[in-house]
């Protein structure tokens, strides 16, 4: 039997993309992406494409190329859809560059503080 968690829900679609991954043979870039068009498809919400603001950019994936797949898509999902995916891709990389501003200062809070102890 599987040992509980804190966070069944995260847990569960972290062991899916994990096993979507490594059953699927698109190279990281095309990965990324088709479920990039796949969540603008959706309508997503801005915490889903959160999840994959790190692979983009591990992936060396340009705004650009990010673009390009808004515009491909354009005339299959509408309008709409498309205004609302580059908007919530807007909030994902807002609260990714928060998130990481917050994290540098807490780093720099705690590196400060060692300091004034030695």
């Amino acid at each position: 039997m599987a040992t509980r968690s804190g966070t069944p829900v995260l847990d569960t679609l972290a062991a899916m993309t994990v096993d979507s991954i490594e059953r699927c043979g698109l190279d990281e870039r095309t990965l990324i992406l088709t479920r990039l068009a796949a969540l603008a498809a959706m309508d997503a919400p801005a915490i889903s494409y959160l999840a994959h603001v790190d692979p983009a950019i591990k992936a060396n994936l340009t705004a650009e190329q990010l673009q390009d797949v808004l515009v491909a898509i354009a005339p299959v999902v509408g309008t709409a859809r498309v205004m609302s995916a580059a908007t919530h891709i807007t909030e994902a990389l807002g609260i990714t560059i928060a998130l990481a501003e917050a994290e540098a200062e807490a780093m720099a809070e705690a590196e400060a503080q060692s300091r004034s102890r030695a």
